[in-house]
């Protein structure tokens, strides 16, 4: 993946950290629930009794608000340089990840910092540092350009 600099705008990067942080708190405060991907879907997988109908509300949400979003505007062209097999394993190995560490980036790196929480932390730094040092071996390796 690679960032367009020339269409870089710091201000839509900021209203979208504020408004993260925003439903973040505001997903506590009302559901008494850290906002976690992870968690939330999971529990589709396994539903308890009257817990499923907000947490579809919420996954369809994720889907939907960018078709919607793309109403009024481009989005912006993502492009993946890996092949459908390396795609596989990443995804599985960050569900691995999730369950080992209980959580994911938005559960541990947005709320759980934001809540002062040290697990958190330390997951927090673990997911980045293998993310750096897992890009930096492929690049050196000349896996992904």
């Amino acid at each position: 993946m690679t960032i367009d600099w020339a269409s870089f705008s710091p201000w839509t990067a900021l209203a979208g950290g504020l408004m993260l942080g925003l439903a973040s708190a505001l997903f506590i405060v009302v559901n008494g629930r850290i906002l976690g991907i992870s968690g939330i879907v999971g529990g589709l997988l396994r539903p308890r009794a009257g817990d499923a109908s907000w947490r579809l509300a919420f996954v369809l949400g994720l889907i939907f608000a960018p078709l919607l979003y793309s109403v009024f505007t481009d989005l912006p062209q993502a492009r993946v340089e890996a092949n459908w097999g390396t795609v596989i394993l990443a995804g599985l190995l960050v569900g691995l990840g999730t369950r080992i560490g209980s959580g994911c980036t938005s559960g541990h790196g947005v709320c759980g910092l934001s809540r002062l929480s040290p697990r958190s932390l330390v997951a927090t730094l673990t997911f980045m540092g293998a993310g750096f040092v897992t890009v930096y071996a492929l690049r050196q390796l000349g896996v992904v350009s």
